[in-house]
């Protein structure tokens, strides 16, 4: 599969089928997280993979939409164990965490599963059912299962309108 293939097959899946996700395909999961780049290459990004049902419905509880997540196989926990900050001013964390939650979003894409990141939800809740020491931040929650919907293509910006060269020229 060509990678502009995976980026439009991703979408944001708001429904499971009830089955697990094969080792085999969880490790390709893993693998494309573990080969994220990273600010100064700091690997800064740890996550738990939640299988558990009991586990996975407390995690599902605590978001916004805990009748959807609870059905998918696993939810990620991704965390950061750094606190580096880049000479622009922005903390290195969540733009790590996004760019290796987003290898696994393609990657489950490319071995047929869906995904879908979760933004609302309850660190403390999630910080004790999966025993995250308190240094750690817990930055996104990512669902991945096999999908029970269809693939929903939401509206995109033309290209023109988010990009220019050389120099500003957006209209507000």
């Amino acid at each position: 599969m060509a990678i502009i293939e995976a980026i439009k097959k991703r979408y944001s899946c708001r429904d499971y089928i009830d089955k697990p996700i094969e080792q085999e395909k969880l490790d390709e999961i893993f693998e494309a997280a573990r080969l994220a780049p990273s600010a100064k290459n700091l690997q800064d990004w740890r996550f738990v993979v939640v299988t558990d049902k009991n586990i996975k419905s407390q995690i599902a509880a605590s978001t916004n939409r805990p009748e959807v997540f609870e059905k998918a196989a696993v939810i990620i926990a991704a965390c950061s164990v750094s606190d580096y900050v880049m000479t622009c001013g922005q903390a290195i964390s969540p733009i790590d965490i996004a760019i290796a939650l987003e290898h696994i979003a393609l990657q489950a894409a490319h071995l047929d599963l869906a995904s879908c990141w979760i933004g609302s939800f309850k660190p403390d809740v999630v910080r004790k059912a999966v025993s995250i020491p308190q240094d750690v931040n817990i930055i996104e929650l990512m669902a991945v299962g096999y999908p029970a919907d269809k693939q929903m293509n939401p509206p995109r910006e033309l290209v023109k309108n988010i990009f220019n060269i050389n120099k500003w020229e957006f209209k507000k």
